[in-house]
């Protein structure tokens, strides 16, 4: 999760969020470099009073700065695609969640089992204890099996939500009347915090998501539990 005074994306805890990390990466190299090259250009203008009268029209040079920046174009447009092709792909999902937006909290229904399904509401302050996280922590979390892709139907039923967990590279809108549906993979355990992030009313900072990811074994025996309980 996120720190105090974070400047950078918090740690990658899928292959598709690895990905969006490394693109960011080559993306801010790209614009530093021609951010480093017009600040060169504008400081040797500046500085000099010399005209070479061969730059001044010089069909060479204008070929040059309209191809160039195609390519650099290319090189950032390329990478980029493939990424937006690879959060679309859902192949194959081991296990299928259904995430409804509320306001304001978020109802969780596993669609592959016959009745389990719960309401996830944040955690009061007052009822946090020692090293739980304001505004983060929720009395039900979204329990998922490691190393297994997850597809995760979203929806709402009053106004418009965005389900978002950063670390995993996953944002889908909730919109009432429509299922949109989205896929990840949680490369290790551990436990991912998100938040709504469409505005949806007086409490909208008030809906978190937590989402746990345990090895396989655990998995089925908390689902066991609840099914148990239900």
């Amino acid at each position: 999760m996120a720190y105090p005074s974070q400047l950078g994306f918090q740690d990658a805890s899928s292959p598709v969020m690895e990905e969006l990390l490394h693109f960011h990466d080559h993306a801010l190299m790209v614009i530093f470099l021609i951010s480093a090259f017009v600040l060169y250009i504008i400081t040797a203008m500046v500085l000099t009073s010399l005209t070479d009268k061969l730059i001044l029209d010089s069909q060479e040079v204008e070929i040059v700065w309209t191809v160039l920046p195609a390519v650099v174009l290319i090189l950032i447009a390329l990478p980029s695609l493939r990424i937006l092709y690879l959060m679309d792909e859902i192949n194959d999902p081991h296990l299928t969640i259904k995430a409804v937006g509320h306001q304001w909290y978020w109802s969780y229904e596993y669609t592959d089992y016959e009745d389990l399904g719960f309401d996830s509401y944040m955690i009061p302050t007052q009822d946090l204890t020692p090293g739980q996280f304001r505004l983060l922590e929720a009395d039900h979390r979204m329990v998922i099996p490691v190393e297994s892709p997850i597809r995760v139907l979203v929806s709402a039923e009053d106004v418009l939500h965005s389900w978002t967990v950063p670390s995993l590279g996953v944002k889908m809108d909730a919109v009432p009347g429509r299922l949109n549906q989205t896929a990840f993979i949680a490369s290790r355990p551990g436990v991912f915090y998100g938040q709504c992030s469409e505005i949806c009313g007086a409490n909208h900072s008030f809906m978190p998501i937590v989402v746990e990811a345990v090895p396989l074994e655990h998995f089925e025996g908390w689902s066991s539990l609840m099914l148990e309980d239900a």
